[in-house]
C-alpha cells in the first residue's frame, strides 16, 4: 500500500558550511571543503575536521538552561527553532500534545563522556560536572528540544550510526500518516570532533589522513584516489505535516517526502555487502512507497563518503538501480562526514535541490573514478529540472536508509 506523502513545511540547519539553511545552501552550492585544523587535535593522527565556526552556540541558544546542554544538543536546538520558525510555526499556537520530536544520533554524547573520562583521570572525582549523565546520553537533543519548544508528544532519538538522521525522518513520517501526532520535527544531529574520536577513526582505517596533502583537499567522494572520510558536525531538522494540514494553514511546503525505505546488510560492522543488493532493496522499497518507478528519480544526493568501499559499493549500486544516470551530489567533499547528522543534513540539501532546481558539486572531483558508471556534478552546480530525488544514508552495523523527496 502506498501512504501519502508528508510535506516538509520548515527546515533549519546548522553545519561546517553555514549556520542556518541559506548560508549551509551557499556554501555547499560554492563546492569548497570546509575542512581545516583543529588545535585541539594537535599531535594526533588526524588533525583536522570540518567544524562549525562563526556563532557563539551557547549566546544564539540563550537562557538559563544552556549550561546542561552538550554541543550536539545546542546544534539540535538552533536547528529546530530555524525550522519551526521558517514553517510558520509558534509553540505559543499549537498543541504540544500533538507535536512529536525525533532528533537521532549515531554517538554524540561520547564527547561528553570522553570529557568528563579526562577530567576524572588527570583532577579526580571533584573535577567532573555533576552534570555528566545529562551530557553523555544521545537521547538529550530529542529532550531539549521538546522542552524547549513545550512538545509533550511522542519524543524518539533514532540511533542507527550514519543513517540516524533519514531513519529519523522516516520514523516521523510513520507518526504523521498513523495519526499519533499531527507536527514533527525531525532530523539528527552529531559533535564528535574530539581525541578519541578522531584517533579511533584513524585506527580502524575509516578516516583519512593528511599523506602530504593539506585539509581541505582530502575529502574527495567517488575520485579514483579516494583515501577515507574527514569527521563533520552539525544538525537538520525539518517540520514534517500530513499536506492537507499544510495546505488548511495557507503554507506551501517546501517538498514532500513521498516515500522511505529500510535494509540491513547484515554482513559486517564495518564494510558495506560489496554488491550493494541489500542497499538496492531499500532503495527500491522506498521507491514502492512512493509509488515511483527508477527512470522517475532525477537526482540522487548520495551517501559518498570518500572511502575505498564504501563509495564503491554505492557507485555501483546507483549504476544499477538509475541505468538513466541521473545527476549525483555528494555533500561531504564539502562539510565531512556529519555521522548520525549527515543523512537529515542531506535530506535537507535534496529539498533544496528540489526547490531551486540546482544540483551542487561535489568538492574536489574532477571525474568519478572509471571504473564508477555515474553522473557526479563537478566543479560548479548544474541547472536541472528535478521534481524527483532520493537521499541515499549508510552506516556501520549495515544499516541503510533511503528517503524519496518530491516537489510540492
Amino acid at each position: 500500500m502506498t501512504l501519502p506523502p508528508v510535506a516538509v513545511t520548515g527546515l533549519g540547519m546548522i553545519t561546517p558550511a553555514g549556520n542556518d539553511t541559506e548560508s549551509t545552501w551557499r556554501g555547499v552550492c560554492a563546492g569548497r571543503s570546509t575542512a581545516r585544523t583543529v588545535p585541539e587535535l594537535y599531535g594526533c593522527a588526524i588533525d583536522f575536521a570540518c567544524q562549525v565556526t562563526g556563532i557563539d552556540l551557547a549566546d544564539a541558544v540563550g537562557g538559563r538552561t544552556v549550561y546542561r546542554m552538550g554541543r550536539y544538543v545546542r546544534f539540535a536546538v538552533l536547528a529546530a527553532e530555524e525550522a519551526v520558525a521558517d514553517a510558520g510555526l509558534s509553540p505559543a499556537g499549537w498543541d504540544g500534545t500533538r507535536v512529536a520530536v525525533v532528533i537521532g544520533t549515531s554517538s554524540a554524547g561520547s564527547t561528553g563522556l570522553y570529557e568528563q573520562s579526562v577530567a576524572l583521570t588527570n583532577r579526580g572525582p571533584e573535577a567532573t560536572s555533576p552534570l555528566g549523565t545529562l551530557l553523555t546520553v544521545p537521547n538529550m537533543a530529542a529532550a531539549e528540544v521538546a522542552i524547549r519548544l513545550r512538545t509533550t508528544g511522542p519524543s524518539l532519538a533514532p540511533c542507527t550510526a550514519c543513517s540516524s538522521g533519514a531513519t529519523a525522518l522516516s520514523v516521523a513520517r510513520d507518526l504523521l500518516v498513523t495519526g499519533q501526532c499531527d507536527i514533527a520535527l525531525a532530523g539528527a544531529t552529531e559533535s564528535i570532533i574530539d581525541r578519541l574520536a578522531l584517533t579511533g577513526f584513524a585506527r580502524s582505517g575509516a578516516g583519512a589522513m593528511r599523506a602530504g596533502e593539506e585539509p581541505p583537499a582530502i575529502s574527495r567522494p567517488f575520485a579514483a584516489d579516494r583515501r577515507g572520510l574527514v569527521m563533520g558536525e552539525g544538525a537538520a531538522v525539518m517540520v514534517l505535516e500530513r499536506e492537507a494540514d499544510a495546505l488548511a494553514r495557507n503554507v506551501a511546503p517546501r517538498a514532500l517526502l513521498a516515500g522511505t525505505g529500510a535494509t540491513t546488510d547484515a554482513y559486517h560492522p564495518t564494510s558495506p555487502r560489496p554488491d550493494g543488493s541489500v542497499a538496492r532493496a531499500a532503495v527500491d522499497a522506498a521507491l514502492r512507497d512512493a509509488g515511483w518507478c527508477a527512470a522517475d528519480v532525477g537526482h540522487v544526493n548520495a551517501h559518498g563518503t570518500s572511502t575505498l568501499l564504501n563509495d564503491a559499493a554505492e557507485a555501483g549500486l546507483i549504476a544499477r538501480a538509475y541505468p538513466h544516470r541521473p545527476p549525483v551530489t555528494a555533500p561531504k567533499g564539502v562539510l565531512g562526514h556529519c555521522m548520525g547528522a549527515a543523512g537529515a543534513i542531506e535530506a535537507g540539501l535534496t529539498v533544496l535541490t528540489l526547490q531551486h532546481g540546482l544540483v551542487p558539486p561535489v568538492a574536489n572531483l574532477t571525474a568519478p573514478a572509471p571504473e564508477f558508471d555515474i553522473d557526479c556534478v563537478t566543479k560548479q552546480p548544474r541547472r536541472v529540472r528535478v521534481s524527483r530525488a532520493v537521499s541515499h544514508s549508510f552506516g556501520f552495523g549495515g544499516h541503510n536508509a533511503v528517503l524519496a523527496f518530491q516537489h510540492a
